[in-house]
């Protein structure tokens, strides 16, 4: 989803900007959310996997049909890591949405700076008013 989203893994992004600034902080956790999303894929795989392998010998007679269920708590936590999994997805867009965001204000930050800004407004000076010092003898 990141190399989709941004272009380059997360891996990477978490080299490319100053050390504890806004966007190297976002980079963080765009990094974090996805590596939780990967693991949260294997996790899910690796349980289908192993409900699909036990469906397989039961469909094919080589194991013998449990009376509590075939897949038991296969299928609870199946759909368990399927809804963390989608929550997981939701939470790296929108850290990846985020990202964009501030990385996009600080390129545009340079750019302002690089740009001759207009002369400031004078004012019209006051009169100037008489200034008394205090004098310690």
């Amino acid at each position: 989803m990141v190399i989709d989203a941004l272009g380059f893994p997360p891996r990477r992004l978490g080299r490319l900007h100053t050390p504890d600034s806004a966007e190297d902080t976002v980079a963080q956790l765009v990094v974090i959310a996805s590596f939780h999303l990967d693991h949260l894929n294997e996790q899910l795989a690796s349980q289908a996997q192993q409900a699909a392998g036990n469906l397989t010998r039961v469909a094919a007679g080589k194991s013998t049909i449990n009376p509590l269920g075939v897949l038991q708590n296969s299928a609870t936590q199946i759909d368990i890591l399927a809804a963390r999994r989608a929550d997981a997805v939701e939470r790296l867009k929108e850290v990846i949405r985020a990202y964009r965001h501030v990385a996009a204000l600080a390129d545009a930050a340079p750019r302002q700076a690089q740009q001759p800004s207009a002369a400031p407004a004078r004012r019209p000076s006051a009169p100037a008013s008489p200034v008394r010092t205090a004098r310690s003898w």
